[in-house]
């Protein structure tokens, strides 16, 4: 009888285990948008602004100081990417292979992304999935840059500078008029501020974004390397 039960008892553990797992499978697949990686299908797009110093620090302490931003240049925020994005979650690489990208665009677009390895990159994951030809999509991305006005105390960093995340979100809100704290996040490292990110509807308005803003970093204090260079 005792061996019964045990036996009994095994069973109904392996179904409610399996249970568990089909229930995790299920709302995996729940949580991935119908759309995934349709080009052109998505709800709004993240311009994504990295401080081109805390990103030349960490190539150096990986031994990467062949970057091109890297070189002396005084780069302060550059254009990580436009990113199309669903309410949860993010489409990418929509077209494989993606449609070759002519020089003549990357060429034009070094003074945002000062990197012709990040302007490929950028344009196989995200740009085909914003449905528009690439002169297109990237004439999107310098509109994009071109709405957001940085704030002044960030132009001309000459000196390393401690922040609160919040602080940064606020000198950005302040700089631009009608951009809320529901529609920019910070990201960071362990130590300093990588990203400013700040949501835009696909007529590049601002517009809120909860997921991104639950992504941003919780540090209360980062630091921003100062500009390279000058």
């Amino acid at each position: 009888m005792f061996h019964s039960r045990l036996h009994s008892f095994s069973r109904l553990m392996i179904s409610l285990t399996l249970a568990a797992a089909l229930a995790t499978l299920a709302g995996g697949a729940k949580a991935q948008d119908k759309r995934q990686n349709a080009p052109g299908e998505f709800d709004f797009y993240v311009l994504s602004l990295s401080w081109s110093p805390s990103f030349c620090e960490e190539a150096a302490e990986r031994g990467r100081n062949s970057q091109i931003q890297c070189s002396g240049r005084p780069y302060a925020f550059v254009v990580h990417g436009l990113w199309p994005q669903y309410e949860n979650g993010f489409p990418e690489y929509c077209q494989r292979p993606a449609p070759r990208l002519n020089r003549s665009i990357v060429s034009s677009m070094l003074d945002l992304m000062p990197a012709p390895g990040l302007i490929f990159n950028e344009w196989d994951k995200h740009g085909t999935c914003s449905g528009l030809a690439d002169r297109s999509y990237f004439e999107t991305i310098r509109k994009a840059r071109a709405a957001i006005k940085i704030p002044a105390e960030y132009l001309d960093l000459s000196q390393a500078k401690t922040v609160a995340p919040g602080d940064v979100e606020e000198a950005f809100i302040k700089a631009n008029p009608g951009l809320s704290s529901a529609a920019v996040s910070v990201t960071c490292n362990r130590t300093r501020l990588s990203e400013v990110r700040i949501c835009l509807s696909k007529d590049l308005q601002f517009r809120a974004c909860e997921e991104i803003d639950r992504r941003a970093c919780r540090r209360d204090h980062v630091t921003m390397p100062p500009i390279r260079g000058g």
